[in-house]
């Protein structure tokens, strides 16, 4: 039984309307000279998409200053040449930062790195501050303790337990940061999901974590857990359920969907069940279940007439995130024929990354590109799926010619497919670069031949194939 009590109360007055205060960032990043340095916010934690809130440009001496009103505090995201660092931000708050390159033992990411901030002069009452050395506390209880909840799971249990109280007498003095008590309580919520001997259900978390608690959408502990916990919503819910579900899919109402999802007792707060309506129509949206022109239909109601203003944005943001073909989202899924009539999705291509080349053999552009572009399956064939998708039309001999050229597999397609929308073709060639995963790297992605700035995919390509000769290394 828990013991934690100040922690977990009820924090009222999330939203205080506080007045706007200046906040400056400031620094150095000698890796970043002449680069743009933007400061983004995260708009919400179901898509993880991101709005601009400044910019600034790193000067020749390596030093930057970017100076922005805020609200209340938040975690933002520091974007570089493609390189990505987060930190939290307080109003009225004034930061000296650091900035560094990647980790030169990181393998280079043709999407950007993750690089960690470094702090000067940051204060103990810096929500930073609290944060990370927090952080560093749960790591150290998890290196010592995790390894027992397999071989003596009531030992992990009392551990874990006495963990949450040590945590709970340590912060109670800082029961007025709301922001930091409710990064504590939902990082410690998480913690409960390790299965363990003492592990409470489904029901009682709910109860104890996510009921009578306000809901923060700007705290990235609290919407983890509440993200985690309401994953795959659609087949947890009972048959009867998810038909009356369903049939709100059907007839694109938000209305009946809403009605079906009250009779799950974890759904009874409103403003959630709206929030995990978002979530399950983004989930269900590419499991082929449902029709998605449907999908879309209901989440743009949402995003324009929300019972809650929050989960307007996030619905809003859950189309761009399915259907804009953007780095970082999931690839449009596609069903089509290559020359062998063997029909191929998207799944066909996980084993490696996948570079489609999209191709118009009547097109001189698209022809001087073909030479170059075999010589590159050459060199990474074993490090990169290359597929080729064309336009069905009228061939002459020297555009067949060039086709028939084209080692790799091939898809001729009608003009209309949807494959041409799917992935905003306008133009030939065009190409798109996909992760073994099935995520958008590059949309478009640079072409065989070099662009303004002398840059080509080969590059890109090169570090791929680092990447993977590393990663088998170490499996090695």
């Amino acid at each position: 039984m828990y013991r934690i009590t100040l922690i977990f109360i009820l924090l009222s007055g999330l939203s205080l309307g506080q007045e706007k205060q200046l906040v400056t960032i400031k620094g150095y990043a000698p890796a970043y000279v002449g680069k743009s340095l933007d400061v983004n916010e995260i708009l919400d934690y179901f898509t993880m998409k991101e709005g601009p809130i400044a910019s600034t440009t790193v000067k020749e001496d390596s030093t930057f200053s970017v100076s922005f009103f805020l609200e209340e505090t938040q975690k933002v995201v520091l974007h570089s040449n493609r390189n990505r660092s987060i930190m939290y931000i307080e109003p009225g708050a004034k930061y000296d930062i650091y900035l560094p390159d990647k980790d030169p033992y990181e393998p280079y990411r043709p999407n950007g790195n993750n690089v960690e901030v470094t702090f000067f002069g940051l204060d103990s009452t810096d929500i930073n501050y609290k944060i990370l050395t927090y952080l560093r506390w749960q790591d150290e209880f998890i290196g010592e303790y995790y390894y027992l909840k397999a071989l003596k799971p009531l030992e992990f249990s009392q551990n874990l337990d006495r963990f949450k109280v040590n945590v709970e007498k340590y912060y109670s003095k800082d029961s007025s940061d709301v922001y930091f008590m409710t990064f504590i309580r939902f990082s410690i919520a998480s913690l409960d999901n390790i299965q363990h001997a003492a592990d409470r259900n489904r029901y009682e978390k709910h109860d104890f974590y996510i009921k009578n608690f306000p809901v923060s959408y700007r705290n990235d502990a609290y919407m983890g857990y509440v993200s985690t916990f309401y994953e795959k919503m659609m087949p947890r819910l009972p048959m009867e359920t998810n038909n009356r579900v369903y049939l709100g899919i059907l007839k694109s109402s938000p209305t009946l969907i809403m009605r079906a999802l009250g009779s799950e007792y974890t759904l009874i707060n409103m403003r959630i069940r709206e929030m995990v309506m978002i979530k399950a129509l983004g989930e269900a949206f590419y499991t082929g279940e449902y029709p998605q022109t449907n999908i879309l239909t209901i989440l743009d109601s949402v995003s324009t007439t929300p019972l809650f203003q929050s989960n307007g944005i996030i619905a809003k943001n859950m189309i761009i995130r399915l259907t804009d073909l953007v780095s970082g989202g999931r690839a449009p899924d596609f069903a089509a024929a290559n020359l062998q009539g063997e029909m191929k999705t998207l799944l066909n291509y996980r084993d490696k990354h996948l570079y489609i080349h999209f191709f118009d053999p009547t097109s001189q552009k698209s022809i001087i590109q073909t030479d170059p572009l075999i010589k590159l399956n050459e060199q990474y064939n074993k490090d990169v799926t290359f597929i080729t998708i064309c336009p069905d039309k009228s061939l002459d001999s020297v555009a067949k010619s060039q086709l028939d050229k084209i080692p790799w597999e091939k898809f001729i397609l009608d003009e209309k497919s949807p494959v041409f929308k799917l992935y905003k073709v306008s133009t030939f060639p065009y190409y798109i670069l996909i992760d073994e995963m099935g995520y958008v790297v590059a949309a478009p992605a640079l072409t065989p031949m070099p662009n303004g700035q002398y840059e080509t995919i080969d590059k890109t390509f090169f570090y791929i194939k680092k990447a993977r000769e590393e990663m088998e290394q170490y499996r090695r």
